[in-house]
């Protein structure tokens, strides 16, 4: 793998120590406006600082990373941060509590910053105890489209602060393992990966491919129909029970717990409870009117599923709302 430019260098002024990202937390926490609001927390150069520092912690990951439980499992939040504000005051906040993020972190909602640097913030500071994976918004074509590139250069003025996320984006797992039980990839299953080991030897240090397997564990979905489908979002595939059954089985896992999909309960099983979908963006594009929802496992696996509502201070503002531009809808 060719070193990326910044690589191996230094980062100005050395690493933030531990009170410092403890600080940038405790800001963003009490953030109480989106957009413009976080470069007061951190200017462009101390973001970008951030994702190097985060980049050192990630790339030392495994593909699919391990996590013990307890742990809370953590769909889609797509640049909602009021709603991650939520949904922290549900779950309960890091350090105190470990969370497993599923990707899509950015895009669709006002804030993609706000969340994405909440996280990463969060990641460095605790790495043992968050545990951060791709999806399908974590590349730079789909960021470029769907709002987060646009957000990066209104509030920063320049594409560095995007060029930094999208960079560091290539470095996040592909999926992560609960207890080696739980299986818990973006968005599902590939032709090409018949077993987890087949997964912890992919390079993932790449943009997301348009086919192949780590185009698929980001894009496919589960499908009511049997066997392998031509998926309709035109990336991954779709894969019925027979496929989860027999993944389940040869890797000795209870169930599959993914993303990816707008369910209006907020999580939904499928395939005689061997794939759970969860998605966490309550009113979603702040239209759809869906509940969002998180899973809770303790440390024996028992699960329990939280649903909730948008944030009750929905503080968008007029001027998030005016810049917000018509997002195209490639698939709600």
């Amino acid at each position: 793998q060719a070193m990326r430019p910044g690589e191996g260098g230094k980062m100005p002024g050395g690493a933030y120590s531990n009170a410092d990202l403890e600080k940038i937390i405790a800001n963003i926490f009490d953030l109480t406006e989106g957009g413009s609001a976080c470069k007061k927390v951190l200017s462009a150069d101390k973001v970008c600082k951030l994702c190097d520092q985060a980049r050192e912690i990630l790339q030392k990951e495994e593909n699919v990373r391990p996590v013990q439980a307890p742990v809370i499992i953590v769909g889609d939040v797509h640049g909602q941060f009021f709603d991650l504000l939520e949904l922290f005051e549900i779950g309960g906040k890091p350090p105190y509590h470990n969370y497993l993020f599923l990707g899509d972190y950015v895009d669709r909602g006002y804030y993609s910053l706000d969340c994405v640097l909440l996280l990463v913030a969060l990641k460095a500071r605790y790495p043992d105890r968050i545990t951060l994976t791709r999806g399908n918004h974590e590349c730079r074509q789909i960021t470029q489209v769907y709002g987060f590139y646009d957000e990066c250069l209104r509030v920063h003025g320049s594409p560095e602060v995007w060029k930094h996320f999208t960079d560091l984006f290539d470095y996040l797992p592909l999926a992560a393992i609960v207890d080696n039980a739980i299986f818990c990839p973006h968005g599902g299953l590939s032709p090409s990966l018949d077993r987890i080991e087949h997964v912890q030897k992919l390079d993932r240090f790449v943009e997301i491919p348009h086919e192949g397997p780590i185009c698929d564990l980001m894009w496919s979905d589960p499908d009511d129909r049997y066997g392998w489908g031509i998926s309709p979002r035109g990336a991954g595939y779709t894969f019925g029970q027979d496929i989860t059954e027999t993944f389940n089985h040869d890797n000795s896992l209870q169930f599959i717990v993914r993303a990816h999909q707008l369910i209006m309960e907020g999580f939904q099983w499928q395939h005689a409870n061997g794939v759970l979908t969860l998605f966490s963006a309550p009113n979603y594009c702040y239209r759809c009117g869906n509940q969002a929802a998180i899973m809770q496992l303790d440390e024996n696996l028992s699960k329990s599923i939280v649903q909730f509502d948008p944030a009750p201070r929905h503080q968008h503002g007029v001027a998030g709302k005016a810049k917000a531009k018509a997002l195209p809808d490639y698939f709600l």
